[in-house]
């Protein structure tokens, strides 16, 4: 269940407006490559340390792609793919690397995952 808090804001649009209440999503802990090799392994016949260096070379492969400019489609789990924030320029000669405030990356999910998240159980906690 997914846990979701309370939270007032303020509209950064309109420092006017009544701030108003949103939920937000509570994290309740981490998942890493490990426990990730874990679960697989008890699911499979495949043994911990084999799940974890395919994961592993997952992380690897991803990072090459990614890094020439490719997007990565991972079947179910959705697609990745490197996106970036700048500053405008006035002419395009003005516009180069140095524009470049930082990079991040998006992530769509595949259609199991999209329809995965309308059926999640939701509660509000308090705190």
């Amino acid at each position: 269940m997914v846990e979701l808090k309370k939270v007032i804001r303020r509209n950064p649009q309109d420092n006017a407006a009544p701030e108003k209440y949103y939920l937000h999503a509570v994290k309740t802990g981490f998942t890493d490559l490990e426990r990730l090799a874990y679960l697989i392994y008890n699911q499979n016949t495949v043994r911990r340390p084999d799940c974890l260096a395919v994961l592993d070379a997952l992380v690897h492969n991803m990072t090459d792609e990614l890094s020439q400019g490719r997007v990565v489609q991972l079947g179910h789990l959705g697609n990745f793919q490197v996106g970036v924030r700048s500053t405008g320029a006035d002419t395009e000669e003005e516009a180069n690397v140095s524009n470049l405030r930082s990079a991040h990356l998006n992530y769509r999910p595949g259609k199991e995952l999209k329809n995965a998240l309308k059926v999640m159980d939701f509660k509000i906690v308090t705190g």
